[in-house]
């Protein structure tokens, strides 16, 4: 476990709880002895004192689910295409009429312009270094990498300002956790990282949840004594413990996974046995046959695993993130644009109607995060390389403007042509919807507030 992941409770104690009376003076006291001097304790009350605290509440945004396209999806093939550019800059597909006027959107996009009406796309984001890790790390967490310290994720953050929900983990990731490289939880606890569901939705009816059942030959009344007397113990070493915050974190995790395989509306969540064929099918499960990851279809991948996201949301879960495809192409951009996006397309605008009909799309934010976008003009090798200076982000719902397509790049797609909107307005937005205030301090370990993200301010306009 990575000791800077962890915060001492002692002095988040002293932080929350504790007043400087004259019994904290002897507790300082007599906890010099241990490391914490009155020079510290003072310090942790000027840090604690600074902080900027803001309540977090539930907005309009209960839900979001965030589908990672890593490597970067081209907005000229995707969201924004520029037919009348020249053919250097224009790409191999043409246009997909939308409902709104003046709107296109790519040719492979057929059923994203049906449902064009109930988006938000952002046409003119702004980034930093078009390095993969630099710009996942700043997508995925709002701020910029730093060498001295690791920033949590969205998921992470809300996790840690509103915690599980209905017996469900309040931050799933789709597979599993490992696809965002080093961004997780940053400088709050492990414990306020994602559950990975361990396998692949796109198994369909075959797709299990790793340890979501009990081990063979232990009964539920063996599971309850076997959870009581673990109380017991981990309560007694948190007595002896002088940093019980890993007992905690392990704790945690028991009781989460007990929650879950107690529960059979837990249980129910992640069962896809129950959603009609018909419906998995329109999702894309077993169509768009090429092989995906896995050995899987693109269909089922794409699918199967929002339909999973789709089914938790509306169980429960907080913060659903998903990862499909990969995007980094260099090379014939045609023949992988033909391959892989119209089964996102198409599991795309299924649930955002799913979502829709059932009355959730109101309270689930979908988020299409993009590390960046691609190079205005096609490269010699029929692709398009790193580019952050403009890109476009898709979202739906969660009380966005329906119809909305705000900003726009230039006519080669270089750079912004109106209302530039960088990286941490976008997460400004975000939290904003999702009832967290984006200058909230978070307190880092060495007594550190962090603010949850630097700078970036609301953009209006987006708002329903």
């Amino acid at each position: 476990m990575n000791p800077m992941s962890v915060q001492p409770r002692g002095c988040k104690d002293f932080l929350l709880h504790q007043r400087s009376t004259r019994r904290d003076f002897i507790r300082v006291g007599s906890l010099a002895l241990g490391g914490l001097t009155l020079g510290d304790f003072f310090r942790i009350q000027s840090a604690q004192a600074e902080q900027k605290l803001y309540d977090s509440k539930e907005n309009t945004a209960k839900n979001v689910i965030q589908i990672v396209c890593q490597g970067g999806i081209a907005a000229q093939e995707a969201w924004n295409p520029k037919p009348e550019s020249p053919l250097e800059y224009r790409g191999p597909f043409g246009v997909q009429k939308t409902s709104i006027p003046g709107i296109v959107l790519s040719e492979k996009m057929v059923q994203c312009a049906k449902v064009a009406d109930r988006m938000c796309v952002v046409r003119s984001v702004t980034g930093g270094p078009p390095d993969h890790g630099l710009a996942m790390y700043h997508m995925i967490t709002g701020r910029r990498s730093s060498p001295a310290i690791k920033h949590p994720s969205v998921g992470a953050v809300i996790n840690h300002e509103f915690g599980s929900r209905d017996g469900l983990p309040g931050f799933i990731s789709i597979p599993g956790t490992g696809f965002l490289g080093n961004v997780g939880t940053g400088y709050l606890s492990p414990k306020y990282g994602s559950f990975g569901v361990g396998g692949d939705p796109a198994q369909g009816n075959n797709f299990q949840v790793r340890d979501l059942s009990l081990p063979a030959g232990v009964a539920s009344s063996d599971f309850t004594t076997r959870r009581n007397l673990r109380d017991i113990v981990n309560r007694k070493f948190a007595e002896m413990e002088a940093d019980p915050a890993p007992l905690e974190t392990m704790d945690s995790f028991y009781q989460q996974a007990y929650d879950m395989i107690s529960s059979q509306a837990v249980r129910d969540a992640f069962d896809l046995s129950k959603e009609p064929d018909a419906l998995k099918r329109e999702y894309g499960f077993g169509r768009f046959l090429e092989n995906g990851h896995y050995g899987q279809p693109y269909g089922s991948q794409a699918g199967m695993r929002m339909l999973l996201a789709r089914r938790l949301v509306e169980a429960g879960a907080r913060f659903v993130s998903l990862t499909f495809g990969g995007w980094d192409d260099h090379v014939q951009i045609r023949e992988n644009y033909e391959k892989q996006m119209p089964p996102l397309d198409n599991a795309l605008a299924t649930l955002i109607r799913d979502l829709d009909e059932r009355g959730l799309l109101d309270s689930t934010l979908i988020w299409v995060a993009s590390e960046f976008g691609r190079t205005p003009k096609i490269n010699a090798s029929a692709g398009r390389d790193h580019w952050s200076r403009v890109f476009s982000i898709a979202l739906a719902g969660g009380g966005l403007k329906q119809g909305m397509f705000y900003g726009d790049s230039d006519a080669t797609s270089s750079e912004p042509a109106n209302s530039p909107v960088p990286l941490e307005d976008l997460h400004a937005t975000l939290y904003h919807l999702i009832g967290i205030n984006s200058d909230k301090e978070l307190m880092a370990p060495g007594d550190r507030p962090i603010e949850i993200v630097d700078g970036g301010k609301v953009i209006q306009e987006l708002l329903a």
